[in-house]
């Protein structure tokens, strides 16, 4: 049976500030065996990490909504938090335990303002899909339509603010937030910029349709279209259109040539978001994408996209090109415009540089087909990681880019669990040579 959730705003604060309580508690605990110890002792520091960040994902998984989200987005990114957080985050990336039924019927009928059965000729119990701020359940409309209804969690859109307070304060005072406070402010917002728009259904819905009119050309590119009729704020209806999960494209019904195909697909669709529309779809992990043996691809949850800066655009376009040349004066300066490097600290050892770009463009280097299933570029990021340490004064997390990094994240791992085999390189070169 599942559990019932904590969904006033004073439970939560008080279930936020107990965890933030415990997690400054241990933080000082370590702190204080650090300065009557005569050594720095990594392993110990890596300890006390792993049960602060324990006890944080135990707490967002419990809590969902958007310190549920902020945990997820942290868990994509290495630039702001100890390993030990990144890897106990990602527990959160996997399906969130659903939400009772009951409380699902009462919020439809109290946004909708109608009885269920006046709504849907039927609307299942089991959930589709269970997530952070809000679960999906197949349903019938009266006119024998199939829809997926969508529903937030209540309590969830009225608590961003406070949770999000909290969330940082228990960073904060665990001694984790490896950035300037004028970064952490610029992170926060971001973060929360991104929260209120995907909390609004209504935005959502206009986001879909943005992104199916971006992509109407793209017969293989399939988005669900708004019932409007049947959606608010906080409930939107969609109509059904389904696909494979990627754990289910199995050499059974999709040949090599087929993942393949999908594969460039998949490249075109996001190197096109980002370069020819400069609008993302934020969110790319394998829950809101599906397959389908003809090429296909089903294209989910439009609640976190972000609309890019045209000189963020250029000065991505200009890194990359500025790498694959090697030139790494040019790739320096573009990532202070950037704001991925801070410019006042001086120029980065060109050999730094080199090895990053020998580890991340292999699948672009060669005219022969990369196997992302075979992929090991994760295990060789991870190897290096250490190496930042160096130049800590000299990054920040790029707060205008988080989100293109993140979409790029997202799709390698959508690529290597696909087992797609393709040469992306001449498609890239395509997108760099400068806007339609």
């Amino acid at each position: 049976m599942a559990k019932k959730p904590v969904t006033s705003r004073s439970g939560r604060f008080f279930k936020l500030a107990g965890m933030t309580a415990s997690v400054a508690g241990q933080y000082a605990g370590q702190k204080a065996r650090s300065l009557f110890s005569n050594e720095n002792d990594d392993g110990a520091r890596s300890e006390s990490y792993t049960r602060m960040a324990n006890r944080i994902t135990d707490t967002l998984g419990e809590m969902k909504g958007a310190a549920m989200k902020v945990g997820q987005i942290a868990s994509q990114t290495q630039d702001f938090l100890p390993r030990e957080f990144s890897d106990a985050l990602q527990k959160l990336q996997k399906e969130a335990p659903p939400m009772p039924f009951e409380i699902i019927l009462e919020q439809i009928e109290m946004e909708l303002g109608k009885p269920v059965g006046e709504l849907f000729e039927y609307l299942q119990e089991t959930p589709y899909a269970a997530a952070s701020i809000g679960q999906v359940h197949r349903a019938r409309l009266h006119d024998g339509t199939d829809v997926i209804v969508k529903v937030q969690y209540p309590g969830v859109d009225e608590s961003c603010d406070s949770d999000l307070k909290q969330l940082r304060l228990a960073l904060k005072l665990g001694g984790l937030l490896k950035m300037p406070k004028e970064s952490v402010d610029q992170l926060f917002t971001e973060i929360r910029e991104r929260l209120q728009e995907e909390l609004d259904y209504e935005n959502e819905a206009r986001n879909i349709d943005l992104f199916r009119e971006f992509h109407k050309k793209d017969s293989w590119v399939v988005i669900p279209s708004v019932i409007l009729s049947h959606s608010t704020r906080h409930v939107l209806t969609l109509g059904l259109e389904e696909g494979d999960h990627v754990n289910e494209v199995t050499p059974e019904r999709y040949d090599q040539a087929t993942i393949n195909l999908i594969g460039h697909r998949m490249f075109t669709t996001m190197a096109d978001q980002l370069f020819r529309f400069q609008c993302i779809h934020g969110d790319p992990h394998a829950g809101n994408f599906a397959y389908r043996p003809d090429g296909s691809i089903v294209m989910y949850d439009f609640g976190c996209v972000k609309k890019l800066k045209p000189e963020i655009v250029e000065a991505y376009r200009n890194a990359i090109i500025a790498a694959l040349d090697q030139d790494y004066k040019a790739l320096d300066a573009y990532l202070i415009d950037l704001g991925a490097r801070v410019g006042s600290q001086p120029a980065i050892d060109e050999a730094y540089y080199a090895m990053w770009r020998d580890i991340l463009v292999v699948p672009f280097n060669s005219e022969q087909p990369y196997d992302f299933g075979e992929s090991s570029i994760h295990k060789h990021v991870a190897a290096k990681t250490s190496t930042v340490f160096k130049y800590l004064d000299s990054f920040k997390p790029p707060v205008e880019s988080i989100f293109i990094d993140r979409m790029i994240a997202g799709h390698y791992w959508m690529l290597k669990r696909l087992g797609v085999q393709a040469a992306f390189g001449e498609e890239l070169r395509g997108y760099l040579g400068g806007p339609d």
